[in-house]
């Protein structure tokens, strides 16, 4: 059965099907030694090119949840200079994965990695509002506790929107809850560079520990620091329900 050239190569795992397209477009694609076209129709006897690699058919789609630690990167797997988040999945070294919902180096929590390219950019990108929760605790100048009123116009600031800079504008959290003792829980749709860190920095606080919680329903749960698991069937389906 014959299918359209980009979701081959978004199926076979090796990038996202809008990604395909461009590669396509920008003519990094070739089909039996043919440049290819846009909405180009392939089988799995054609032989296909991207670049100098070979893409295979559709392979087994993997979901998996890993709770980031602290002091590791969200990079590829060819960074070696610092601690990586792929260095913690033991047993898939030769597995193409894509990070979603990336976090910084001082940040912890939930990371998905899949190598289901569509799906990947279906929770990543904007248009989509996917949700993702953070439990953050701040610290202020003075060292002392946040008082209610203190932290009620935090919470209207939030939801209002601050201005975090660096061309990036007003940015706002869909939901924020004052939890106690400097910590709040935020839930955001966007995901702009270092967004939470800056957004406290907008209002004066520093953020001392971040942790994510929470990515479109799947929640980072009990499993414990620097471990990893495959999602379980009603995790993938609610998902795979969400975004199709």
């Amino acid at each position: 059965m014959d299918i359209v050239l980009q979701k081959y190569i978004a199926d076979s795992g090796y990038c996202s099907r809008r990604q395909a397209e461009e590669l396509i477009r920008v003519k990094e694609v070739k089909v039996n030694g043919k440049i290819a076209e846009l909405g180009q129709r392939v089988t799995d006897r054609d032989i296909v090119l991207v670049g100098k690699n070979k893409i295979g058919g559709k392979v087994e789609s993997v979901y998996i949840k890993i709770n980031k630690p602290r002091d590791y990167v969200c990079t590829t797997r060819d960074f070696k200079e610092e601690k990586n988040v792929f260095d913690l999945l033991t047993g898939l070294d030769d597995m193409r994965l894509f990070i979603v919902g990336r976090l910084d180096k001082n940040s912890r929590g939930l990371l998905l990695l899949t190598n289901d390219g569509e799906l990947s950019q279906q929770i990543s990108h904007p248009k989509y509002e996917s949700e993702k929760v953070y439990k953050v605790l701040v610290k202020t100048p003075d060292g002392d506790n946040l008082t209610e009123n203190q932290a009620n116009s935090l919470i209207s600031q939030f939801n209002r929107g601050v201005d975090i800079g660096e061309g990036d504008g007003l940015v706002s959290a869909k939901r924020v809850e004052y939890l106690d003792n400097n910590r709040f829980l935020l839930t955001l749709t966007q995901g702009k560079k270092r967004q939470i860190r800056r957004m406290f920095e907008a209002v004066g606080l520093k953020v001392s520990d971040l942790i994510r919680l929470e990515i479109s329903g799947i929640k980072l749960g009990a499993l414990p620091d620097g471990q990893w698991e495959y999602l379980n069937e009603d995790e993938k389906k609610r998902l795979k329900n969400k975004f199709n």
